[in-house]
């Protein structure tokens, strides 16, 4: 009898179905791991040499859009706007001191016009952590303190990076490069983005670190599915079956890189602020939870056990050891200083029952204690605080900045505006995406809206625990790239299957397009109010769409 030659099996568009479970001794012709991998990761991985050209060459493209936006005339306008008062200022004082120093009651002037004379040598009690303020202070070590091109530098290329990373993202996560592009694209259009990527404060940092820690973990999902189909392969018998004792729990698989790649970004990011510590127990559980579904599809009995004992201990340890290891890390200059703020505070305060932990420490303790009261306890009124309740509806905007400069628009009434507003279609599409991926992901159990869903809960629902907070909108921005890939996903089933008849593929292509230039339009109609650009007040007035814009 002749031996029948398998087949392989096809490349499964964005949205095709995986199964749930699979017997490993299945397509024993191929070898089990082989079979498993394949079962595992998909055979996308396996694309030719043009896809592979494309997983590249469409985040660039859109890496160039963003970038254009975002550093075409980054230096206007001349201004510490919004909080770049306290963030680049204290960004020189860590190129000049390593920590942040005080400053005179006239010292913006005098530093928007190179005059750095206003830095005093007393400490500043400061409580974001260093790491946001150390990456605006490289840009202002290459370009000058005093270039205001300089101190917004590297939030436009983080914010350029980001966009890059959300179409790469995309294209791993729908298995598109059309989705790729759009998302990509949106994220490069969107005027809150734009604005938070043009401006030297902390949040872009925040997005860029979370959204690099949750690549890396994307990397590590399939890292660990090949090294289960490996592993388990490598125990198959002559005749391609595994022993059925391998299949209880499964086996250990090993320090994974991606996975503390991820924890020294997530650490990074909570070195910016606080807020990315949502992320970390998230992802940390999302991380887990991808490592139990393989183990269930790979046929393992005990796959839910199997992925809390053999799994979840190193994640913990790749996650959460590097990410507090690196985020100490980060208060290096403070624990270098002799005159950092409660840099000495354990030596002027001690504590029998404390004292067999170092003083600096204890002073680092006692200064997040007093950070975090400062925090929860903030509830000065502000005309641009917002509920979070309005963010996704971008309800009430920040005004970063706002000028009425003379004759430089061609009318005698000029505007010059920052506002932190997002793209309407962009952010009102994308709340819609959300209630779809809801039911994507409790209908279908779909990881892809899982893990979205994720990233947005994660940066989102926190907030609504302080309700009394004074909170400002542009915080959206750790999760905008989430919400993005949300909107990209809701756009994937508009266009449809490629098995789909070709009518309704036209019809989803026209439909996704049609969208896609309504919001490059939006965009373009609204850049000046991102970007500071003079134009007659009259126009100003016509671009501020609902009255909480004002």
């Amino acid at each position: 009898m002749a031996t029948q030659t398998p087949t392989r099996p096809p490349v499964r568009s964005w949205n095709s179905p995986r199964p749930r479970t699979v017997d490993p001794a299945q397509d024993a012709s191929r070898g089990p791991a082989a079979a498993l991998r394949e079962r595992l990761v998909g055979s996308w991985t396996a694309a030719g040499v043009w896809d592979r050209r494309l997983a590249w060459l469409v985040p660039v493209a859109v890496g160039l859009v963003a970038g254009l936006l975002r550093f075409w005339q980054l230096d206007r306008p001349h201004s510490l706007i919004f909080d770049e008062t306290y963030y680049v200022k204290d960004a020189y004082s860590y190129l000049v001191a390593g920590v942040e120093r005080s400053w005179t009651q006239n010292a913006n002037d005098l530093f928007v016009n190179g005059d750095m004379s206003g830095l005093l040598s007393s400490p500043e009690y400061v409580v974001h952590p260093p790491v946001g303020k150390w990456m605006i202070a490289a840009g202002m070590a290459l370009f000058g303190p005093g270039s205001s091109f300089g101190w917004r530098f590297s939030a436009a290329l983080v914010g350029t990076l980001s966009v890059m990373m959300t179409a790469w993202a995309a294209r791993r996560l729908f298995r598109s490069h059309t989705l790729a592009a759009a998302a990509g694209l949106l994220l490069a259009i969107d005027g809150h983005h734009l604005v938070l990527s043009r401006t030297g404060i902390l949040d872009i940092f925040l997005s860029f670190w979370l959204l690099a820690a949750f690549c890396a973990l994307l990397l590590d999902r399939d890292d660990g599915r090949r090294r289960l189909a490996a592993r388990l392969g490598a125990l198959a018998g002559p005749d391609g079956r595994i022993r059925p004792t391998a299949l209880v729990t499964g086996p250990w698989l090993g320090v994974r890189w991606w996975r503390i790649a991820a924890g020294v970004c997530l650490g990074l990011a909570v070195g910016v602020k606080w807020s990315g510590l949502a992320f970390i127990a998230v992802f940390g559980i999302m991380t887990v939870l991808w490592d139990a579904s393989a183990r269930r599809e790979a046929g393992i009995r005990a796959w839910l056990p199997g992925a809390a004992l053999r799994d979840a201990p190193l994640a913990a340890a790749s996650i959460l050891v590097t990410a507090a290891g690196v985020y100490l890390a980060s208060w290096t200059g403070w624990f270098l200083s002799d005159n950092g703020f409660y840099r000495h505070w354990a030596e002027a305060n001690p504590d029998p029952a404390w004292g067999w932990v170092p003083a600096p420490l204890r002073s680092l303790w006692h200064y997040h204690q007093e950070a975090y009261a400062f925090h929860t306890g903030l509830s000065t009124p502000h005309p641009y605080a917002s509920s979070p309740w309005s963010w996704l509806l971008q309800g009430r905007p920040v005004s970063f900045y706002y000028t009425e400069p003379a004759g430089t628009c061609g009318a005698s009434h000029c505007s010059s505006a920052v506002l932190s507003v997002g793209n309407p279609l962009i952010w009102w599409g994308g709340t819609v995406a959300l209630g779809v991926l809801v039911l994507l992901w409790a209908g279908r159990r779909d990881w892809r809206a899982g893990a979205i869903l994720a990233g947005v809960a994660a940066g989102y629902l926190p907030w609504f625990m302080y309700p009394d907070r004074t909170m400002f909108a542009f915080y959206a921005v750790s999760f905008e790239p989430f919400l993005v890939l949300a909107l990209a996903m809701a756009l994937g089933l508009v266009l449809g299957r490629p098995t789909d008849p070709p009518a309704r593929r036209q019809a989803g292509f026209l439909a996704v397009g049609v969208f896609v230039l309504a919001a490059l339009a939006v965009s373009a109609y609204l850049m000046p109010l991102w970007t500071a650009e003079p134009i007659p007040y009259i126009e100003w007035r016509l671009r501020l769409w609902m009255p909480s814009w004002t």
